[in-house]
């Protein structure tokens, strides 16, 4: 896959996430084909189209009114000529107009997407200005095509997303977010390449029956303020299952802040919805090297799942690429945070001059009132390859959503180099394992760092390890005063086992100083 200097470019659709939801939408398309008036597209344009005045009450009410229809599958009507392309002829297109509102001084531009290759579906776009909506017309002649020949009656095809760049404040013009695919999109702070995906919704992961992709209808992007340093964003979704609006406001920086506000309207009970959900890819670091013939020593987007429960503690779960399907749920109500965290930024960890993961973002979700009961749900995928996104973290609430109700929550996110919130403990460093003394024994190591953890290091300082099922031994507690880090040495014992869970804390005076470590051990 060719990538550019600064890492893949985020218009490449390289994952399992993107392939599964195109395998999706094209069976979606054995349906019969819909007539254009009972489109989704005709309900949204009647209501809110071309030259009306914009309500975001209306994108509600227009996933309200959608709900209660059946739902249509997109059409197919994507061109050969684009629905044909390859990777790197997709990756050769390019929009050739100056970005929208790049020469207003707005401080955010906007950039329309083209069709093709696994981008099939098309998502309308419509700007609203001064309260006015003015829909985004396709013409071949905003775009290069490089060696694509293109033939002469080609109409308005529409979009498939669009990217968002910062024009203002301190530093150069960065590209901050796509939102591309399905009700995929993706975000960075300044400096950093991009890495993992966020959903707007998830349904059904892992489950028999087969995932369930919503998709994006439409979008009403509002003009920023002269000089703002914000834009907002409201998006109709809709799958077999539900529908929903969205409104999202992105706000880019050092850190970059995307506030979501999502009202579903499911057509059927909803057993089981993610919401917050994150994708990223994990393919081996020092804790699973799988005997990888490769010149970098770990090759990862994120080095863990984070997780602030509603009783205050704070847990790490390293993440690993296991041999089997592996789904984690860590039960909570009331969950403060969680997140996919890239904690390594040294470039030596690595090795890879393109990909560049110490510059991926960490992602870091904020429950915007009372989510209640459920718990954070870990998909761990095997892969062989890096090009798959086979982590998937997001939460799962306890009680279904009845069809016909109409549920509403928010969340915030944060797209960094490190989460806005961070545990005032020890937090753990590094994780490895290898091989034990015998049999099917695994030796492993968990560094925790901290100031504290330095030349004053508690005299009373201890290890709590548990293990179930299965056994450890040889547990010590190795200081190293000079790197601030305490390291936790012992055996796992799994015996006839095919799964041990581990949970290992520093202690001080009866109290915690460090998060608490999780982890499953599979063969």
């Amino acid at each position: 896959m060719p990538v550019s200097p600064r890492g893949p470019s985020p218009f490449h659709p390289r994952r399992r996430d993107m392939l599964a939801y195109i395998g999706a939408s094209v069976a979606g398309l054995a349906y019969a084909p819909t007539v254009r008036a009972q489109t989704p597209q005709a309900t949204i344009s009647a209501r809110m189209g071309e030259n009306q005045r914009f309500d975001p009450a209306v994108v509600i009410d227009i996933a309200r009114q959608l709900s209660k229809k059946p739902f249509a599958p997109s059409p197919n009507d994507l061109p050969d000529v684009f629905a044909n392309l390859n990777q790197e002829q997709y990756a050769a297109i390019r929009y050739t107009q100056p970005p929208i509102w790049s020469t207003e001084a707005r401080g955010i531009s906007i950039e329309p997407l083209h069709r093709g290759f696994v981008f099939r579906d098309a998502v309308d776009l419509y700007l609203v200005e001064d309260g006015a909506i003015r829909r985004m017309a396709y013409n071949t002649s905003q775009y290069e095509f490089g060696r694509i020949n293109l033939p002469n009656n080609i109409q308005d095809i529409g979009y498939s997303g669009f990217k968002l760049t910062a024009q203002a404040g301190s530093g150069r013009p960065f590209d901050f977010a796509v939102v591309q695919g399905g009700t995929f999109f993706r975000a960075i702070a300044r400096g950093q390449n991009y890495g993992a995906i966020a959903r707007a919704l998830t349904l059904r992961p892992a489950e028999a029956r087969g995932e369930e992709f919503p998709v994006f209808r439409a979008f009403w992007l509002e003009r920023p303020a002269v000089g703002s340093s914000s834009i907002t964003v409201h998006g109709v979704l809709d799958s077999e299952s539900t529908t929903g609006a969205v409104r999202m406001t992105f706000r880019p920086g050092d850190m970059t802040i995307i506030d979501v506000e999502t009202t579903l309207f499911p057509r059927v009970n909803l057993e089981h919805v993610g919401l917050g959900g994150l994708a990223s890819t994990y393919l081996y670091g020092s804790n699973d090297l799988l005997n990888s013939d490769d010149i970098r020593p770990a090759v990862y987007e994120s080095s863990g799942l984070q997780i602030l429960n509603g009783s205050g503690e704070w847990l790490w779960r390293p993440l690993h690429n296991p041999e089997t399907l592996q789904i984690s749920a860590f039960v909570d109500s009331s969950p403060r945070g969680f997140g996919l965290l890239q904690r390594e930024r040294s470039f030596e960890a690595f090795q890879d001059d393109d990909q560049r993961f110490e510059r991926r973002p960490s992602v870091w979700i904020e429950p915007l009132g009372d989510w209640g009961q459920g718990s954070v749900q870990l998909l761990e995928i095997p892969t062989d390859a890096e090009i798959n996104d086979n982590i998937l973290a997001y939460w799962r609430p306890k009680a279904p959503m009845a069809a016909g109700s109409e549920v509403a929550l928010a969340y915030r996110q944060y797209w960094g180099w490190n989460s806005p919130e961070r545990p005032p403990l020890a937090t753990v460093t590094a994780t490895r394992s290898g091989r034990g003394s015998g049999g099917r024994r695994r030796r492993f190591t968990v560094d925790f760092s901290s100031d504290a953890l330095g030349d004053n290091l508690p005299t009373d300082l201890r290890s709590v390890l548990t293990v179930g099922p299965g056994t450890f031994q040889n547990l010590k507690l190795l200081p190293y005063p000079e790197r601030k880090t305490v390291r936790v040495a012992f055996e796992l014992d799994p015996g006839n086992e095919n799964a041990c869970e581990m949970r290992l804390i520093l202690e001080s005076g009866g109290k915690p100083i460090s998060e608490t470590w999780l982890y499953r051990w599979t063969p």
